[in-house]
């Protein structure tokens, strides 16, 4: 329910919207024509909300709430599954829907210790992981035991010190937005939506008052009519883009080791690594095994009847691929670093591409930006604009994991000017970059830019150095 009250006058609307997506009025008391009603959530906003007109209420200010709203409440609510700027990626959130309304429902991946679901399209085709909030390793309504378990056995193990929990979601949609800032084309995209489904795990209270809606419809269609929503509530997360013909990188990665690579694909290969560590050191990814990104290497397509000839070259009709995709990116941007029991190693340093020295072409492609620190605040405000949208969001944790990311970019632009190797720059001591002033998003203004930057270097060391 929500209510809209002054001194004098008191309005109860229900949440159930009617057929006509209007509001429908329990009861009223005192003079409504003052009052104005908003439905839409999306229209709710500072510059939308219109105070009584009466003159004698605005003399007395009474048309001011006595429990004003934040920005940050007013824009909680709105996540929507509409993208303007990017309609490729709405229609595909779109089909999910449509499949959904036609029984075609997302099927829960055994794998991980979470709940997630491979979401299709109509046709029955895979077209994205979505990952629910509540379903995190974490969340209350996690589908998988094992986290159960560690919650109960020993709880002085449970979840990472360094992270904040249950919000994974917004890591995930986090890193696909620094990949784009930075034009890296390693995450697959991913974005934050509202899915809801017969196969997500929900508690039985949600069931319950899923089929007694249904039912009070199938009986009284006249009440039924005016439910806002007759299936389970849908639940936000991440939705990330799913990509085809990709096996886990330690698969790849010892076919290597045998079948070492053609000199032009090693040098590609390469090249999509650096980003992978460019990637993974800025947002500080605490979980990077070789199980969890992914590699695509497309073997090229020989003419067999040239091979024959004895001396014969063969003829290559396609030319050898190799790219790379980082997923599993939920539990990244911590807000200190690691150093408690574990410290999370990047664990693609102690490959053999970690020994190389930074390319000059990683070096033209992400420097003048990582240098740059208008870039770094613009990117520190798209992030503020994401994640603000969780209902959790503290104003004071996001700005410690941007001290963080600063302090990350920091230690990767000297080492990409020194020419050190991706193991060198995991080896360089972390540091903090902290703003003096918390300002993010459209709050900040142009004196804030001018702000000072205070760098410190972490003490602490976690008691177990690799792992």
């Amino acid at each position: 329910m929500s209510v809209v009250c002054t001194s004098d006058e008191l309005l109860v609307t229900l949440d159930d919207e009617g057929p006509d997506g209007s509001s429908s009025s329990v009861g009223m008391i005192g003079n409504p024509p003052d009052v104005t009603l908003l439905t839409d959530c999306a229209n709710l906003s500072p510059s939308n909300i219109s105070p009584a007109t009466s003159p004698q209420r605005r003399q007395n200010k009474e048309n001011t709430p006595l429990l004003a709203r934040s920005d940050h409440d007013l824009t909680a609510c709105v996540i929507s599954n509409s993208f303007p700027d990017d309609q490729e990626y709405t229609n595909l959130i779109t089909q999910a829907e449509l499949a959904i309304e036609h029984a075609i429902y997302p099927e829960r991946i055994s794998q991980g210790s979470s709940g997630s679901y491979f979401v299709k399209s109509t046709n029955g085709k895979i077209i994205g992981v979505f990952k629910p909030k509540d379903e995190e390793p974490y969340g209350h309504l996690n589908p998988k035991w094992t986290k159960w378990m560690q919650k109960s056995c020993c709880p002085c193990c449970f979840g990472r010190g360094c992270l904040i929990l249950n919000q994974g979601y917004l890591s995930e949609a986090g890193a696909s937005l620094v990949d784009q800032k930075l034009k890296l084309n390693v995450v697959p995209k991913t974005k934050v939506v509202r899915l809801g489904s017969e196969t997500f795990n929900y508690s039985a209270i949600d069931r319950a008052k899923s089929r007694t809606k249904r039912n009070i419809t199938e009986k009284f269609p006249q009440i039924g009519r005016r439910f806002h929503r007759l299936g389970l509530p849908p639940k936000t997360g991440s939705f990330q883009l799913f990509v085809d013909g990709y096996r886990d990188a330690d698969f790849w990665l010892r076919k290597f080791d045998s079948e070492p690579l053609p000199p032009a694909v090693k040098k590609s290969f390469q090249m999509q690594f650096e980003r992978l560590v460019v990637l993974d050191y800025i947002i500080r990814n605490t979980d990077r095994g070789n199980d969890n990104w992914l590699i695509k290497y497309k073997k090229p397509d020989i003419d067999e009847t040239q091979s024959t000839a004895m001396n014969a070259e063969w003829s290559v009709v396609d030319g050898p691929q190799i790219e790379i995709a980082a997923i599993d990116n939920g539990l990244a941007f911590p807000f200190k670093h690691p150093d408690e029991w574990r410290a999370y190693p990047y664990h693609w340093a102690w490959l053999a591409q970690a020994n190389v020295p930074f390319s000059e072409e990683i070096k033209e492609h992400v420097l003048p930006q990582l240098s740059d620190m208008n870039f770094v605040q613009s990117l520190c405000d798209d992030l503020y604009e994401l994640f603000k949208t969780d209902k959790g969001f503290d104003r004071n944790a996001f700005h410690k994991q941007m001290s963080v990311m600063r302090g990350q970019i920091l230690n990767l632009t000297q080492a990409i000017r020194d020419k050190k190797s991706p193991l060198q720059l995991v080896q360089m001591p972390v540091v903090i970059v902290e703003r003096r002033k918390k300002t993010y998003g459209k709050s900040r203004t142009r004196a804030d830019s001018d702000d000072t930057l205070t760098q410190h270097f972490s003490t602490r060391s976690p008691f177990f150095s690799w792992c």
